[in-house]
Protein backbone atom coordinates (compact mmCIF):
# COMPACT_ATOMS: atom_id res chain seq x y z
CA UNK A 1 0.00 0.00 0.00
CA UNK A 2 1.20 3.49 -0.58
CA UNK A 3 1.77 6.02 1.90
CA UNK A 4 -0.54 9.37 1.37
CA UNK A 5 2.84 10.80 2.70
CA UNK A 6 4.47 10.67 -0.27
CA UNK A 7 7.48 12.93 -1.33
CA UNK A 8 6.77 16.44 -2.46
CA UNK A 9 10.19 16.53 -4.08
CA UNK A 10 10.58 13.68 -5.78
CA UNK A 11 6.90 14.20 -7.35
CA UNK A 12 8.05 17.78 -8.68
CA UNK A 13 11.49 16.69 -9.90
CA UNK A 14 9.99 13.54 -11.82
CA UNK A 15 7.07 16.16 -13.59
CA UNK A 16 10.20 18.48 -14.71
CA UNK A 17 11.94 15.79 -16.19
CA UNK A 18 8.77 14.46 -17.95
CA UNK A 19 7.66 17.92 -19.42
CA UNK A 20 11.48 18.52 -20.20
CA UNK A 21 11.76 15.17 -22.43
CA UNK A 22 8.46 16.13 -24.17
CA UNK A 23 9.84 20.23 -24.89
CA UNK A 24 12.98 17.88 -27.02
CA UNK A 25 10.21 15.47 -28.49
CA UNK A 26 7.81 18.01 -29.85
CA UNK A 27 4.43 18.81 -27.66
CA UNK A 28 2.17 18.13 -30.44
CA UNK A 29 3.64 14.58 -31.45
CA UNK A 30 3.64 13.39 -27.97
CA UNK A 31 0.48 14.42 -27.57
CA UNK A 32 0.91 17.02 -24.77
CA UNK A 33 -0.31 19.79 -26.96
CA UNK A 34 -2.64 18.56 -28.64
CA UNK A 35 -4.43 17.97 -24.78
CA UNK A 36 -3.91 21.75 -23.95
CA UNK A 37 -5.58 23.10 -27.12
CA UNK A 38 -8.27 20.25 -26.09
CA UNK A 39 -8.73 21.32 -22.83
CA UNK A 40 -8.15 25.49 -23.65
CA UNK A 41 -10.95 24.43 -26.20
CA UNK A 42 -13.13 22.95 -24.23
CA UNK A 43 -12.91 25.62 -21.58
CA UNK A 44 -13.30 28.36 -23.78
CA UNK A 45 -16.51 27.01 -25.30
CA UNK A 46 -17.82 26.14 -21.46
CA UNK A 47 -17.34 30.05 -20.73
CA UNK A 48 -18.96 31.50 -23.75
CA UNK A 49 -22.12 29.10 -23.56
CA UNK A 50 -22.77 30.18 -20.00
CA UNK A 51 -21.54 33.46 -20.23
CA UNK A 52 -21.55 34.52 -23.92
CA UNK A 53 -24.64 33.11 -25.35
CA UNK A 54 -27.61 34.42 -23.75
CA UNK A 55 -31.06 34.49 -24.81
CA UNK A 56 -32.91 37.90 -26.23
CA UNK A 57 -34.51 40.18 -22.81
CA UNK A 58 -37.48 42.07 -23.44
CA UNK A 59 -37.02 45.02 -21.45
CA UNK A 60 -35.41 43.33 -18.65
CA UNK A 61 -33.41 46.02 -16.27
CA UNK A 62 -30.17 43.70 -16.15
CA UNK A 63 -29.76 41.94 -19.14
CA UNK A 64 -28.38 39.04 -17.24
CA UNK A 65 -31.85 38.57 -15.94
CA UNK A 66 -33.54 35.08 -16.27
CA UNK A 67 -35.74 34.77 -19.52
CA UNK A 68 -39.35 34.10 -17.69
CA UNK A 69 -38.52 37.13 -15.78
CA UNK A 70 -37.53 39.41 -18.73
CA UNK A 71 -41.02 38.29 -20.53
CA UNK A 72 -43.41 38.79 -17.76
CA UNK A 73 -42.15 42.60 -18.53
CA UNK A 74 -44.73 42.25 -21.51
CA UNK A 75 -46.56 38.96 -20.72
CA UNK A 76 -50.13 39.67 -22.19
CA UNK A 77 -49.19 42.75 -23.97
CA UNK A 78 -50.49 42.73 -27.47
CA UNK A 79 -47.06 43.93 -28.81
CA UNK A 80 -45.04 40.90 -27.05
CA UNK A 81 -47.82 38.56 -28.26
CA UNK A 82 -46.85 39.90 -32.02
CA UNK A 83 -43.13 39.62 -31.40
CA UNK A 84 -43.78 35.93 -30.40
CA UNK A 85 -45.91 35.27 -33.38
CA UNK A 86 -44.27 36.72 -36.00
CA UNK A 87 -41.01 37.61 -34.84
CA UNK A 88 -39.73 34.54 -33.47
CA UNK A 89 -35.70 35.83 -33.77
CA UNK A 90 -36.65 37.78 -31.34
CA UNK A 91 -37.17 35.07 -28.75
CA UNK A 92 -33.76 32.87 -29.41
CA UNK A 93 -30.29 33.15 -28.10
CA UNK A 94 -27.99 35.46 -29.20
CA UNK A 95 -24.87 33.49 -30.21
CA UNK A 96 -22.30 35.92 -31.17
CA UNK A 97 -19.49 34.92 -33.64
CA UNK A 98 -17.23 32.74 -31.61
CA UNK A 99 -14.19 34.76 -32.14
CA UNK A 100 -15.01 38.22 -32.10
CA UNK A 101 -18.00 38.48 -29.37
CA UNK A 102 -16.21 41.59 -27.41
CA UNK A 103 -18.24 45.07 -27.76
CA UNK A 104 -15.25 46.71 -29.31
CA UNK A 105 -14.23 43.93 -31.64
CA UNK A 106 -17.49 43.28 -32.84
CA UNK A 107 -17.77 47.73 -33.67
CA UNK A 108 -14.70 47.58 -35.64
CA UNK A 109 -14.66 43.97 -37.48
CA UNK A 110 -18.22 44.62 -38.79
CA UNK A 111 -17.40 46.86 -41.87
CA UNK A 112 -14.51 44.65 -42.51
CA UNK A 113 -15.83 40.97 -42.27
CA UNK A 114 -19.59 41.34 -43.46
CA UNK A 115 -19.81 41.51 -47.05
CA UNK A 116 -21.40 44.33 -49.34
CA UNK A 117 -24.00 43.46 -51.49
CA UNK A 118 -24.85 44.80 -55.24
CA UNK A 119 -27.37 47.90 -54.84
CA UNK A 120 -28.27 49.79 -57.56
CA UNK A 121 -29.50 52.84 -56.65
CA UNK A 122 -31.87 55.39 -58.06
CA UNK A 123 -30.96 59.11 -56.62
CA UNK A 124 -32.79 61.38 -56.43
CA UNK A 125 -32.68 64.78 -55.51
CA UNK A 126 -35.09 66.84 -53.57
CA UNK A 127 -35.87 70.62 -52.21
CA UNK A 128 -36.34 71.35 -48.79
CA UNK A 129 -37.94 74.41 -46.88
CA UNK A 130 -35.03 76.35 -46.56
CA UNK A 131 -33.58 76.19 -50.10
CA UNK A 132 -31.83 73.36 -49.45
CA UNK A 133 -31.32 69.94 -50.91
CA UNK A 134 -31.78 66.32 -49.42
CA UNK A 135 -30.22 63.25 -51.60
CA UNK A 136 -32.75 60.23 -51.66
CA UNK A 137 -31.30 56.70 -52.80
CA UNK A 138 -34.04 54.53 -54.25
CA UNK A 139 -34.17 50.96 -54.75
CA UNK A 140 -37.15 50.58 -56.86
CA UNK A 141 -37.00 46.10 -56.84
CA UNK A 142 -39.12 46.79 -59.67
CA UNK A 143 -38.43 42.60 -60.39
CA UNK A 144 -40.60 42.36 -57.36
CA UNK A 145 -42.86 39.12 -58.18
CA UNK A 146 -44.89 39.43 -55.18
CA UNK A 147 -45.67 43.06 -55.04
CA UNK A 148 -45.39 44.36 -58.73
CA UNK A 149 -47.40 47.04 -59.14
CA UNK A 150 -44.97 49.69 -57.88
CA UNK A 151 -48.36 52.62 -56.59
CA UNK A 152 -48.79 49.73 -53.74
CA UNK A 153 -45.30 48.27 -53.36
CA UNK A 154 -44.68 48.26 -49.69
CA UNK A 155 -41.66 51.10 -48.69
CA UNK A 156 -38.82 50.85 -45.85
CA UNK A 157 -37.15 53.91 -45.22
CA UNK A 158 -33.31 53.42 -44.01
CA UNK A 159 -31.65 56.28 -41.87
CA UNK A 160 -28.07 55.90 -41.84
CA UNK A 161 -25.65 56.98 -38.87
CA UNK A 162 -23.95 59.93 -37.86
CA UNK A 163 -21.39 59.90 -40.81
CA UNK A 164 -23.65 56.82 -42.53
CA UNK A 165 -24.73 56.85 -46.22
CA UNK A 166 -26.91 54.71 -48.77
CA UNK A 167 -23.27 52.54 -49.00
CA UNK A 168 -22.79 51.35 -45.18
CA UNK A 169 -22.91 47.79 -44.94
CA UNK A 170 -25.74 47.48 -42.67
CA UNK A 171 -27.63 49.84 -45.14
CA UNK A 172 -26.83 47.38 -47.76
CA UNK A 173 -27.88 44.41 -45.76
CA UNK A 174 -31.19 45.68 -45.16
CA UNK A 175 -31.92 46.77 -48.74
CA UNK A 176 -31.17 42.57 -49.37
CA UNK A 177 -33.13 42.06 -46.81
CA UNK A 178 -36.22 44.20 -48.39
CA UNK A 179 -35.64 42.85 -52.01
CA UNK A 180 -36.08 39.91 -50.68
CA UNK A 181 -39.33 40.13 -49.67
CA UNK A 182 -40.36 42.53 -52.84
CA UNK A 183 -40.11 45.55 -50.77
CA UNK A 184 -39.20 49.18 -51.87
CA UNK A 185 -36.31 50.95 -50.55
CA UNK A 186 -35.77 54.51 -49.30
CA UNK A 187 -32.49 55.36 -47.98
CA UNK A 188 -32.09 59.43 -46.82
CA UNK A 189 -28.61 60.91 -46.66
CA UNK A 190 -28.41 63.68 -44.37
CA UNK A 191 -27.21 66.95 -46.08
CA UNK A 192 -23.64 67.08 -47.33
CA UNK A 193 -22.57 63.41 -46.59
CA UNK A 194 -23.14 62.03 -50.12
CA UNK A 195 -21.46 64.26 -52.48
CA UNK A 196 -24.11 66.29 -53.25
CA UNK A 197 -23.31 70.00 -53.61
CA UNK A 198 -24.07 72.05 -49.91
CA UNK A 199 -26.80 74.67 -51.17
CA UNK A 200 -27.22 76.41 -47.39
CA UNK A 201 -25.19 77.19 -44.76
CA UNK A 202 -26.98 73.69 -42.47
CA UNK A 203 -26.05 70.23 -42.21
CA UNK A 204 -28.50 67.62 -39.73
CA UNK A 205 -28.42 66.65 -36.15
CA UNK A 206 -30.08 63.54 -34.31
CA UNK A 207 -32.63 66.54 -32.81
CA UNK A 208 -33.66 68.01 -35.94
CA UNK A 209 -36.20 66.63 -37.96
CA UNK A 210 -37.58 68.50 -40.37
CA UNK A 211 -35.65 67.12 -42.92
CA UNK A 212 -36.99 63.74 -42.50
CA UNK A 213 -40.37 65.40 -41.74
CA UNK A 214 -39.80 66.17 -45.44
CA UNK A 215 -38.75 63.20 -46.69
CA UNK A 216 -41.55 61.23 -45.47
CA UNK A 217 -44.14 63.39 -46.99
CA UNK A 218 -42.56 63.11 -50.64
CA UNK A 219 -42.98 59.45 -50.01
CA UNK A 220 -46.61 59.40 -49.19
CA UNK A 221 -47.16 61.88 -52.21
CA UNK A 222 -44.98 59.87 -54.93
CA UNK A 223 -46.98 56.17 -53.20
CA UNK A 224 -50.09 57.28 -51.28
CA UNK A 225 -51.39 54.06 -51.55
CA UNK A 226 -48.20 52.12 -50.15
CA UNK A 227 -47.31 51.44 -46.93
CA UNK A 228 -44.50 52.41 -45.55
CA UNK A 229 -42.39 51.84 -42.47
CA UNK A 230 -38.75 53.11 -41.26
CA UNK A 231 -35.92 51.97 -40.09
CA UNK A 232 -32.86 53.53 -38.14
CA UNK A 233 -29.71 52.38 -37.23
CA UNK A 234 -27.48 54.88 -34.61
CA UNK A 235 -28.12 58.34 -35.27
CA UNK A 236 -30.25 57.61 -37.80
CA UNK A 237 -31.98 55.80 -35.01
CA UNK A 238 -32.39 58.73 -32.73
CA UNK A 239 -33.62 60.72 -35.34
CA UNK A 240 -36.39 58.62 -35.90
CA UNK A 241 -37.37 57.70 -32.65
CA UNK A 242 -37.42 61.72 -31.65
CA UNK A 243 -39.18 62.43 -35.26
CA UNK A 244 -42.27 59.76 -33.95
CA UNK A 245 -42.45 61.36 -30.63
CA UNK A 246 -43.03 64.86 -31.91
CA UNK A 247 -45.93 63.27 -34.35
CA UNK A 248 -47.06 60.87 -31.92
CA UNK A 249 -50.44 59.83 -34.68
CA UNK A 250 -49.52 62.12 -36.92
CA UNK A 251 -47.23 59.99 -39.33
CA UNK A 252 -47.68 57.85 -42.01
CA UNK A 253 -45.43 55.59 -40.94
CA UNK A 254 -47.13 51.78 -39.50
CA UNK A 255 -44.06 51.86 -37.72
CA UNK A 256 -40.75 51.47 -37.16
CA UNK A 257 -37.65 49.68 -35.64
CA UNK A 258 -34.41 51.49 -34.68
CA UNK A 259 -30.91 49.69 -34.08
CA UNK A 260 -28.24 50.79 -31.58
CA UNK A 261 -29.49 54.18 -30.99
CA UNK A 262 -27.95 56.44 -28.27
CA UNK A 263 -30.79 57.10 -25.94
CA UNK A 264 -29.63 59.67 -23.49
CA UNK A 265 -26.45 62.08 -25.82
CA UNK A 266 -24.77 62.92 -22.19
CA UNK A 267 -24.11 59.54 -20.88
CA UNK A 268 -23.52 58.22 -24.69
CA UNK A 269 -20.46 61.25 -24.97
CA UNK A 270 -19.58 60.52 -21.62
CA UNK A 271 -18.89 57.01 -22.51
CA UNK A 272 -16.89 57.47 -25.59
CA UNK A 273 -14.25 60.24 -23.71
CA UNK A 274 -13.17 57.05 -21.69
CA UNK A 275 -9.76 57.03 -22.82
CA UNK A 276 -10.44 53.78 -25.11
CA UNK A 277 -13.23 54.41 -26.52
CA UNK A 278 -12.04 58.34 -27.26
CA UNK A 279 -9.22 56.59 -28.82
CA UNK A 280 -10.90 53.85 -31.13
CA UNK A 281 -14.15 55.39 -31.94
CA UNK A 282 -14.53 59.44 -30.55
CA UNK A 283 -11.33 60.78 -32.18
CA UNK A 284 -11.96 59.10 -35.63
CA UNK A 285 -15.40 60.16 -35.93
CA UNK A 286 -14.22 63.72 -35.07
CA UNK A 287 -12.07 63.73 -37.94
CA UNK A 288 -15.02 62.05 -40.18
CA UNK A 289 -17.06 65.21 -39.24
CA UNK A 290 -14.36 67.58 -39.68
CA UNK A 291 -13.90 66.11 -43.06
CA UNK A 292 -17.64 66.73 -44.26
CA UNK A 293 -17.46 69.69 -43.16
CA UNK A 294 -14.28 70.65 -44.64
CA UNK A 295 -15.49 69.67 -47.92
CA UNK A 296 -18.09 72.45 -47.23
CA UNK A 297 -15.92 75.37 -46.05
CA UNK A 298 -17.15 77.41 -49.02
CA UNK A 299 -20.92 77.90 -48.02
CA UNK A 300 -20.29 76.90 -44.15
CA UNK A 301 -17.38 79.59 -43.08
CA UNK A 302 -19.68 82.43 -44.17
CA UNK A 303 -21.55 81.73 -40.91
CA UNK A 304 -19.32 79.79 -39.04
CA UNK A 305 -15.68 79.79 -37.79
CA UNK A 306 -14.65 76.49 -39.70
CA UNK A 307 -11.24 77.28 -38.40
CA UNK A 308 -12.10 76.46 -34.77
CA UNK A 309 -14.34 73.51 -35.75
CA UNK A 310 -11.03 71.98 -37.25
CA UNK A 311 -9.22 71.89 -33.99
CA UNK A 312 -12.05 70.06 -31.85
CA UNK A 313 -10.47 66.78 -30.76
CA UNK A 314 -13.63 65.05 -29.68
CA UNK A 315 -17.42 65.10 -30.57
CA UNK A 316 -18.02 67.22 -27.61
CA UNK A 317 -16.06 69.47 -28.97
CA UNK A 318 -17.52 69.61 -32.43
CA UNK A 319 -21.19 69.78 -31.32
CA UNK A 320 -20.29 72.66 -29.23
CA UNK A 321 -18.52 74.56 -31.56
CA UNK A 322 -20.35 73.53 -34.50
CA UNK A 323 -23.99 71.86 -34.26
CA UNK A 324 -25.28 73.52 -31.46
CA UNK A 325 -24.87 77.04 -32.86
CA UNK A 326 -26.29 75.77 -36.40
CA UNK A 327 -29.57 74.59 -35.29
CA UNK A 328 -30.06 77.12 -32.45
CA UNK A 329 -29.28 76.01 -29.41
CA UNK A 330 -27.89 78.39 -26.22
CA UNK A 331 -25.72 75.99 -24.97
CA UNK A 332 -24.18 72.54 -25.89
CA UNK A 333 -26.43 70.97 -23.13
CA UNK A 334 -29.45 72.44 -24.05
CA UNK A 335 -28.75 70.56 -27.96
CA UNK A 336 -28.04 67.14 -26.19
CA UNK A 337 -31.04 67.04 -23.99
CA UNK A 338 -33.00 67.89 -27.17
CA UNK A 339 -31.51 65.30 -29.49
CA UNK A 340 -32.02 62.62 -26.58
CA UNK A 341 -34.88 60.27 -27.14
CA UNK A 342 -35.22 58.88 -23.85
CA UNK A 343 -37.58 62.46 -23.38
CA UNK A 344 -39.77 61.60 -25.95
CA UNK A 345 -40.48 57.92 -26.46
CA UNK A 346 -43.46 58.46 -24.20
CA UNK A 347 -45.25 60.10 -26.54
CA UNK A 348 -44.21 57.63 -29.37
CA UNK A 349 -47.97 56.02 -30.63
CA UNK A 350 -47.20 53.67 -33.82
CA UNK A 351 -45.45 50.34 -32.66
CA UNK A 352 -41.61 51.24 -32.64
CA UNK A 353 -39.24 47.82 -31.80
CA UNK A 354 -35.33 48.74 -30.31
CA UNK A 355 -32.55 46.52 -30.28
CA UNK A 356 -29.72 47.59 -28.36
CA UNK A 357 -26.54 45.36 -27.03
CA UNK A 358 -26.12 45.69 -23.53
CA UNK A 359 -21.80 46.24 -24.27
CA UNK A 360 -22.34 48.87 -26.63
CA UNK A 361 -20.06 51.69 -25.83
CA UNK A 362 -21.65 54.08 -27.67
CA UNK A 363 -24.60 53.58 -25.78
CA UNK A 364 -24.28 52.22 -22.38
CA UNK A 365 -26.86 49.65 -20.64
CA UNK A 366 -27.41 51.85 -17.20
CA UNK A 367 -28.98 54.29 -20.00
CA UNK A 368 -30.99 52.44 -22.02
CA UNK A 369 -34.94 53.66 -21.15
CA UNK A 370 -36.18 50.29 -19.77
CA UNK A 371 -38.34 52.19 -17.86
CA UNK A 372 -39.89 54.43 -20.83
CA UNK A 373 -40.45 51.62 -22.69
CA UNK A 374 -42.26 49.42 -20.18
CA UNK A 375 -44.42 52.34 -19.72
CA UNK A 376 -45.73 52.99 -23.71
CA UNK A 377 -47.53 49.75 -24.91
CA UNK A 378 -46.21 50.61 -28.84
CA UNK A 379 -42.78 50.19 -27.72
CA UNK A 380 -40.87 46.91 -27.30
CA UNK A 381 -37.04 47.18 -26.36
CA UNK A 382 -34.85 43.63 -26.99
CA UNK A 383 -31.22 43.31 -25.43
CA UNK A 384 -28.40 41.31 -26.05
CA UNK A 385 -25.34 41.02 -23.77
CA UNK A 386 -23.25 41.60 -26.35
CA UNK A 387 -23.07 42.90 -30.01
CA UNK A 388 -21.42 46.05 -29.37
CA UNK A 389 -22.62 49.32 -31.65
CA UNK A 390 -23.90 47.89 -34.64
CA UNK A 391 -22.23 44.99 -34.59
CA UNK A 392 -24.32 41.44 -33.56
CA UNK A 393 -21.74 39.15 -35.50
CA UNK A 394 -23.00 35.43 -35.32
CA UNK A 395 -21.95 32.58 -37.11
CA UNK A 396 -18.36 31.00 -37.97
CA UNK A 397 -17.79 33.60 -40.13
CA UNK A 398 -20.20 36.29 -40.87
CA UNK A 399 -20.36 37.51 -44.28
CA UNK A 400 -24.06 37.14 -45.25
CA UNK A 401 -26.33 38.10 -42.47
CA UNK A 402 -26.00 39.09 -38.65
CA UNK A 403 -28.98 39.26 -36.05
CA UNK A 404 -29.74 42.61 -36.51
CA UNK A 405 -30.15 41.37 -40.47
CA UNK A 406 -32.46 38.70 -38.91
CA UNK A 407 -34.46 40.95 -36.72
CA UNK A 408 -35.55 43.52 -39.10
CA UNK A 409 -36.03 41.32 -41.77
CA UNK A 410 -39.07 39.65 -39.62
CA UNK A 411 -40.46 43.10 -38.22
CA UNK A 412 -40.69 44.41 -41.74
CA UNK A 413 -42.46 41.36 -43.20
CA UNK A 414 -44.85 41.88 -39.66
CA UNK A 415 -45.41 45.23 -40.14
CA UNK A 416 -46.20 45.22 -43.97
CA UNK A 417 -48.38 42.03 -43.44
CA UNK A 418 -49.35 41.50 -40.30
CA UNK A 419 -49.62 45.30 -39.33
CA UNK A 420 -53.79 45.08 -38.89
CA UNK A 421 -52.71 43.14 -35.44
CA UNK A 422 -51.02 45.86 -33.97
CA UNK A 423 -54.04 48.64 -34.37
CA UNK A 424 -54.96 50.12 -30.67
CA UNK A 425 -52.13 48.39 -28.39
CA UNK A 426 -53.04 50.50 -25.71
Amino acid sequence: MISPEFNFNILTRDLSHYVENQVKVGLFDSGVGFSLVLGFSAAYTCYYLLSVAKIVYYCSRRAVAAADEAAAHLRGKKFYQFLRDHCPVVSETYYPTFWCWESRIQTLLRPFVTAKPGVVYRNELIKAADGGQISLDWFDNDDSPSHPDPSCRPTVLLLPGLTGTSRESYILHMVQQSRELGYRCLVFNNRGVCGETLLTPRTYCAANTEDLETVIEHIQRTYAAAPLMAAGVSMGGMMLANYLGRKGRETCLKGGVVFSAGWDVFECTASLEKPLDRFLFNSYLTSCLQASVDRHRPVLEKCYDIDHVMKAKTIREFDERFTSIMFGYPTNDDYYRDASPIHRLKSVQVPLLCLNAADDVFSPNHAIPVEAVKQNPNLAMLITCHGGHIGFLEGLWPRQSTYMDRVFKQFAKAVIEQGSRLQNLC
